[in-house]
Parts: C-alpha cells; sequence; structure tokens
C-alpha cells in the first residue's frame, strides 16, 4: 500500500490510519474508478457542477427557497475563508458539523472540504455525552452549528471554538452567513491528495460505542461511480428528497452526492410526518425519494399514494425491506423501490438492483465496480443456498480511526458486514439478519427479521422486532416487541392472534414465545432499529 503525499498539514488523520495490514483489499476495476492522484471531491462535485450544468440551475430547495448551484459555490466559498482566516483552519484539521438538514449545513460542508479540511457530520439530536465521546474521538478544532443546536455542543465542548448559523445565532459577528457575506465569492481548492481523509463518518454499530470510519477523497466519487451510475442512474432533471440526516452517508450520497454529480437538484427537509413528506414530494415534484423501509410503509398508511405519482427512483436502505413491503408500494405507486445494502465502513451501498433486474426479497446483485461472497466459519465460500458471513470488496472499504474493531471487520481482505446472507444462483443475494440476530433456540436457527415480516403481514401490526430473550427451559426463546395500530388493543388476547397468525405463515417452530407491545421500538437518529437495547431489556438489563 502507497500512499500519495498528503496534502495535510495537521497529520492526524494519516496518523490514525489502521496499519497497512489490517486495510482491506481494493478494488479499481472499473474505468471510471481511475482517479488522479490530486483531488479535491468538493471541486470535483461543486465547481465541475456550475461549470458543466451553469450556475443558475436550482439546487438547493426548501420550503421557502431555492438555492442556484451559483448560490452554493460562492457561499462554500465564502465559507472556506471564514474558516481558515478566522478561524486558522489548516488541511487536515477536523471539523465537526453539527445542525438538519438545510443548504447551510451543505455549504460548511463543502467549505471544509475546499479548505482541505477533514468534515465530521454529525446527527443533530446527539445529546452532550454523545457529542463528547465523538469529539474525544475525532478531535476537531472547529464547530459550525446551527444555532438551535448549540446548547448541548456547548455543554459538551465548551471550550471548542464555534461558528453558528441560522436566523437567532446571535451575535452577527458569530453569525456564519454575516461572515460569509463579507468574503470573497473565489476559493482555489486545496490540492488534496485522492487518498488524504475528506470526512470522518461515525458509526455505533450494535453496541453504542462509536467509531469514526475514515473516507478519502476518492472514495466520495467513486459510491456515484458505482451506485450513482450503474444503479441509480440519475439525471439533470431528477428532483431528490429524502429522511436520512447528512451525519448518516445514506443521507450523503443520497441528497448531496448524488444529485450534484448528476446536475439535480435536492429538497432539504430538516423533518417530516409521512403525511408531510407526501405533500412535499408532491408540492416540490420530487422524482428521486432516499428513506428506509419503516418510510416507505407509513408514506402508505397515510392514505396520500396519489400525492407519490411523480416518483421514479426510490432507495430504500438502512434495514431490509420485507418484500411485502415491496409489493405494497409498487401496487399503490407502480414504483419498484431499490433496495440495497450498504455500511458507514463501506461508504454507501455496494448490493443493489434496479428496474426489471429487481427481485422483490433480495437486496439485488454486486453493484458493478463490488465484488460479494458469503463465506463460513472458516473464511471460505459456501455453497449457493448456504447461509454464511456477507463479505464485500470494491473501491471504497473499512478504515477505522485508531479502533481495534479493525482487526474484526476487515479479514483476509474482506469487508465482513456483520450481515447473515444467502446467494442464490443467479448471483442474487437474500437477507437472513445481522449476525448477531440470529437466535438459536432449542436446536433452531431462526432469523428475526424472518419472524419480523410475517408480523409485519398482520393488518394490525405497524412495526415489529425480534430478539433472543433467555429461558430457563429452552436456553432462549424468540421475543417479539410490537408497535400496533392506532385502536387495536394490546393484551393476551392480541398476543395469541399474533402467534397464531405467525404459526400460518412461517414454520410454527419460529413463532415468538413471547409479544410485548410497546409505543415505539428504539431506533437510531438514521432509523434502525436498536436492538441491543432490546436484547437488553429482553435479558433485564437497563
Amino acid at each position: 500500500m502507497q500512499l500519495s503525499p498528503s496534502a495535510h498539514t495537521d497529520t492526524f488523520c494519516r496518523d490514525n490510519l489502521p496499519p497497512a495490514g489490517q486495510w482491506p483489499e481494493l478494488r479499481f476495476d472499473l474505468p471510471g474508478l481511475r482517479y488522479p492522484e490530486r483531488l479535491n471531491c468538493a471541486e470535483a462535485l461543486l465547481d465541475a457542477a456550475v461549470a458543466r450544468f451553469g450556475p443558475d440551475r436550482p439546487c438547493l430547495r426548501t420550503p421557502t427557497g431555492t438555492w442556484t448551484y451559483g448560490d452554493l459555490l460562492r457561499r462554500a466559498n465564502q465559507a472556506a475563508h471564514v474558516f481558515t482566516a478566522d478561524y486558522g483552519l489548516v488541511p487536515g484539521n477536523r471539523v465537526l458539523l453539527r445542525g438538519p438538514n438545510n443548504p447551510w449545513l451543505v455549504a460548511a460542508w463543502f467549505g471544509v472540504l475546499k479548505a482541505g479540511g477533514v468534515a465530521v457530520t454529525t446527527m443533530p439530536l446527539l445529546r452532550a455525552r454523545e457529542i463528547t465521546a465523538l469529539t474525544g474521538l475525532t478531535r476537531p478544532s472547529l464547530a459550525v452549528c446551527d444555532h438551535r443546536f448549540a446548547g448541548e455542543l456547548a455543554a459538551a465542548q465548551p471550550a471548542l471554538p464555534a461558528v453558528l448559523y441560522g436566523a437567532g445565532a446571535g451575535d452577527a459577528a458569530d453569525d456564519l452567513a454575516a461572515r460569509c457575506a463579507a468574503r470573497s465569492g473565489s476559493f482555489p481548492a486545496v490540492a488534496t491528495a485522492a487518498d488524504d481523509v475528506a470526512l470522518l463518518a461515525a458509526t455505533s454499530g450494535t453496541t453504542g460505542k462509536p467509531k469514526a470510519t475514515m473516507h478519502f477523497h476518492r472514495d466520495v466519487l467513486a459510491i456515484d461511480d458505482t451506485f450513482g451510475r450503474h444503479v441509480l442512474a440519475a439525471g439533470p432533471d431528477d428532483v431528490f428528497a429524502g429522511t436520512p440526516p447528512l451525519g448518516f452517508t445514506f443521507g450523503l450520497g443520497g441528497l448531496v452526492v448524488f444529485p450534484l454529480r448528476a446536475g439535480a437538484s435536492t429538497l432539504l427537509l430538516e423533518r417530516a410526518s409521512p403525511a408531510e413528506l407526501a405533500d412535499a414530494i408532491a408540492a416540490h415534484g420530487v422524482t428521486a425519494l432516499f428513506t428506509a423501509p419503516t418510510m416507505y410503509r407509513a408514506l402508505l398508511a397515510t392514505g396520500k399514494t396519489e400525492m407519490l405519482n411523480g416518483l421514479r427512483r426510490c432507495v430504500s436502505a438502512g434495514e431490509h425491506l420485507p418484500a411485502a413491503v415491496w409489493e405494497d408500494f409498487h401496487r399503490a405507486t407502480g414504483v419498484k423501490i431499490i433496495d440495497g445494502i450498504g455500511a458507514t465502513e463501506m461508504l454507501h451501498i455496494f448490493i443493489s438492483a434496479a428496474g426489471d433486474g429487481i427481485r422483490p426479497g433480495s437486496t439485488g446483485v454486486a453493484v458493478p465496480g463490488y465484488q460479494a461472497a458469503v463465506l463460513g466459519e472458516d473464511g471460505r465460500p459456501v455453497p449457493d443456498g448456504t447461509p454464511g458471513h456477507l463479505a464485500v470488496k470494491g473501491p471504497t472499504g473499512c478504515r477505522y480511526l485508531a479502533d481495534e474493531r479493525q482487526r474484526s471487520y476487515v479479514v483476509d481482505g474482506w469487508n465482513l458486514t456483520g450481515d447473515t446472507y444467502i446467494r442464490d444462483g443467479d448471483g442474487y443475494y437474500w437477507y437472513q439478519a445481522r449476525t448477531d440476530d440470529m437466535i438459536i433456540t432449542a436446536g433452531y436457527n431462526i432469523a428475526g427479521p424472518e419472524v419480523e415480516q410475517a408480523l409485519l403481514g398482520h393488518p394490525d401490526v405497524l412495526e415489529a422486532a425480534v430478539v433472543g430473550a433467555p429461558d430457563p427451559e429452552r436456553g432462549t426463546i424468540v421475543k417479539a416487541y410490537v408497535v400496533l395500530r392506532d385502536g387495536a388493543d394490546a393484551g393476551p388476547a392480541k398476543a395469541a392472534d399474533l402467534q397464531a397468525f405467525t404459526k400460518q405463515v412461517i414454520a410454527p417452530y419460529k413463532y415468538p414465545r413471547a409479544v410485548e407491545f410497546v409505543a415505539a421500538l428504539p431506533r437510531t437518529e438514521s432509523g434502525k432499529v436498536q436492538r441491543y437495547r432490546l436484547r437488553q431489556a429482553a435479558a433485564g438489563q437497563h
């Protein structure tokens, strides 16, 4: 492994890359994945889009206004001047970005990268304790924060310099927009190396202990030159929207990288209920939607499917997309949802399928540019039809920031995602469970998501999550946590009804022997169910 000479004067990221022997094998098989040695992804995304499509093209839409590509470029350049001149940012410094999805967050992200900094975009609702853990790991020299989210940041890191943005940011001297207005709209991007770190993406995985994944400038372009180009295939007339925060790499790709690379526009919503999202899709002519399976199901429940008629590309990730949800959405809208599995460690989606290549219930095939396999406990590929560990190689890969868990995620050059899959004879990958969601009870191996999908077929069930629960007789039993629709009565009779229903849908031995009704499932801010918390609750841990 030979890295290019770095443009970073602050060498923190290079110094904390995993040892060479712990890196995944990187593959650049496609011609589009061959990048120049010097590459700044902000310049390649934004400046190049302005040069190709013009400065007057709509870029960032909100419910109250629109920024053109020229507006975004000017403000990103001004922000880069503010960060370097006013706060002394030097290439390689980390900058914590904290706020909901809005244009100033995007401008700050581009400004940091153009200045050679490293973006650490966080989920906006992190509390002080979580911010403290993340800043202790990434050691930012500056924070850029929406004024509405400054309290927890100040409580966590009172000594960290912070520039605020948004109406009510306080002293105009500390407001990013005011500072930008006094700066030049031109800024020459720092000539970073293609393999200089561009962003540190945080993930808590299944344990709640934060990790930071290190992604290069070339990686940001690679996710578009693989999934974006070969599966999504967006065009300049598309209007993107979605629910994932930009601190979640699914959202960064779907709401920034893919639309800007295509010359399209993106509707940024700070938050929206399913009904509000349906209304926004219709009002703004959204054609490409990125969200989680739960939201697709919730959109149908609003009764506003006529608002979704303009959608042409819908992408689902974050959790397995049940075949029933895919079928229901297709029947109601005519849209074939593009399912995909990605990982923060890989930056974005690496298995997927689109159009007529979709097989409902399957995640798809390896995205062009990636190689996937299902491995057994010995690290060797298992026969098709046999469950095993999903492993992947491609132009992106896991590089944890100073974390021993690198050794378990990358093995023999493969990235091990922590998912159990089956590959069929046609190369399609079928999700079984997270590796730690396989429940062994009375000698049977039961995939929790299979039981969840069965429960979701009941008309009274809105959401379901299944985990293993300790049992004195069987060792472990299948336990379901269920959210019922409004008006459905929770109680022993309903639990028995769901158990009987499940036995009719899947093998009877897989039915949940315990059912607990809850108001909501615990989720991360990106929408993933925190099954480790349910396992703790099932075990009586708090």
